[in-house]
C-alpha cells in the first residue's frame, strides 16, 4: 500500500510537485493499480511462452539498395535553406 510519504518520495524522484489535494487524490488510484498487479501475480503462467512481439515476425528489415530514384544533394544544396550554418555544417543550439 502506498502511503502519503511514499507518494511524496515518488513525486520527488520524478521531479513532480504535488499539492496536498493531488496526494489525497492519487494515493488511492495508485493503490488500485498495485492491487491489480497483485491479482496478475496470482495468475498461473507456468505453461505460457513469453511474448516478445504480438506478431510472429523475425526480421522485417530489407537490404539497403541504391535505386534509380536516389536523390543526392551537394553540401551547398543541403545547407541552402539552413537558418544557421558554420564551417559547412548545420549549426544547432547548444545543450546545457
Amino acid at each position: 500500500m502506498i502511503t502519503k510519504e511514499d507518494l511524496e518520495h515518488i513525486a520527488w524522484l520524478s521531479r513532480l510537485e504535488l499539492s496536498d489535494n493531488d496526494k489525497e487524490k492519487y494515493s488511492p488510484k495508485l493503490n488500485t493499480i498495485l492491487d491489480y498487479f497483485g491479482e496478475l501475480d496470482e495468475v498461473d503462467t507456468e505453461d505460457v511462452e513469453p511474448t516478445y512481439h504480438v506478431l510472429p515476425l523475425s526480421n522485417v528489415f530489407r537490404e539497403d539498395e541504391v535505386g534509380g530514384t536516389t536523390i543526392t544533394l551537394t553540401q551547398d544544396e543541403a545547407l541552402s535553406n539552413a537558418p544557421k550554418k558554420q564551417d559547412g555544417f548545420f549549426k544547432a543550439p547548444g545543450m546545457m
